[in-house]
């Protein structure tokens, strides 16, 4: 499965939700607490990336500006100033912009066509060609896979983080609202219409910051078919969380699991050896807690560290029997069952045979097998 970097949205916006006003000058809605604290965050990443749009309306540095995070990146043997990317299917940029000229390393992902005119009028930055479009996916695996990013900032604008998060693709919004009005409908809003994930977003934070505010927001809709969405990474981290709860054995792998529906409510949890059952199994213990028949198990998602088993001696039916009999028809999962216990078992082969749409997250792997070490060496 393709491996994305977490991608962190972050955008200020006025309190009738516009990024700017019609003027010909930049409308400043952070405070200056707030510029100080986005120049932490951007220390903190691997890369920023913004839209061409964004490049020619603001013509921006991306900079991490405190010297002192300059230099503790570097002491920590990490550029001094994160990745600057940028988007453009045209390769229509101004070579002038402050965004070639300041900073540390550029890459610009573009269309084939767009390649050619780069080529033409170049721009002080590493030029890759996804194909005759651009697909965000293909981005952000070369993102991590080719240039090492593992955690990706995103400033905009407003139709860059719009394809993010209908595409279920952003990890974390960081929305500041300022306490002023734009009313221009001719000006920029945050996100444009069309068809967005289900469900509530989770707050995980607000904070006031001079006169602003700060709310941080995690998705939680589950994605779709095989394709992953940030939302399965959040349950999926869960549910490797839940396996380390469970009472150690030398005889069974402790195992977490979480029922998700597909607007992003959780169902159900649970943990191998719950409620001190010796040989009850996570999807099990999950399971047991919805109704039978329950509607939203069709649409729903099973996070499981490990992959549900396909044979057990101490339970008539094994995890993934369970599944198939739930109605549930997608899996995301971390860690492929090892031959500890059964050879070659292979729970999501028999999914998949079954028409289950299952998703494996390699990434996870390690984190899943962690309360298994004595097992697992």
């Amino acid at each position: 499965m393709p491996s994305y970097p977490y991608v962190l949205l972050s955008a200020a916006v006025s309190l009738d939700g516009y990024l700017d006003d019609t003027g010909p000058d930049r409308l400043l809605l952070s405070s200056p607490a707030d510029f100080d604290r986005v120049d932490e965050v951007r220390a903190s990443v691997d890369a920023i990336l913004v839209g061409a749009g964004t490049i020619r309306a603001d013509n921006p540095r991306l900079l991490v500006n405190s010297a002192e995070r300059r230099a503790a990146r570097t002491a920590a043997g990490r550029p001094e100033y994160p990745l600057k990317v940028t988007v453009s299917a045209s390769g229509e940029l101004d070579p002038a912009a402050n965004f070639w000229h300041t900073g540390g390393e550029k890459i610009v992902y573009t269309t084939e066509k767009g390649a050619g005119r780069l080529r033409e009028d170049p721009v002080a930055a590493d030029v890759v060609a996804l194909g005759d479009d651009l697909d965000w996916r293909d981005l952000l695996v070369h993102l991590r896979q080719v240039r090492g990013v593992e955690r990706l900032m995103v400033e905009g604008g407003g139709t860059v983080h719009t394809q993010l998060l209908r595409q279920g693709l952003a990890d974390e919004l960081q929305l500041v609202l300022a306490p002023l009005f734009v009313g221009d409908p001719r000006a920029p809003r945050l996100f444009g219409p069309g068809g967005y994930q289900e469900g509530r977003l989770r707050l995980v934070e607000t904070r006031r910051i001079e006169d602003v505010v700060l709310t941080r927001y995690e998705p939680t809709a589950p994605g779709t078919g095989v394709l992953p969405a940030a939302a399965d990474r959040h349950w999926l981290a869960l549910a490797c969380d839940l396996a380390a709860e469970c009472p150690p054995s030398p005889t069974a792998f402790s195992v977490g699991a979480v029922v998700v529906a597909a607007d992003g409510t959780e169902l159900a949890r649970g943990h191998s050896r719950e409620g001190g059952d010796p040989v009850v199994h996570a999807e099990e213990a999950a399971l047991a807690k919805i109704a039978p028949g329950d509607p939203r198990l069709a649409g729903a998602t099973v996070y499981t560290s490990l992959e549900p088993c396909t044979h057990r001696s101490s339970r008539p039916m094994p995890c993934a029997r369970l599944i198939l009999a739930a109605g549930v028809r997608r899996v995301v999962t971390a860690w492929r069952e090892p031959d500890t216990f059964v050879t070659d078992a292979d729970g999501s082969g028999m999914l998949t045979a079954a028409g289950v749409d299952v998703v494996v997250l390699p990434e996870y792997a390690g984190r899943a097998a962690a309360p298994n070490a004595h097992l697992v060496p």
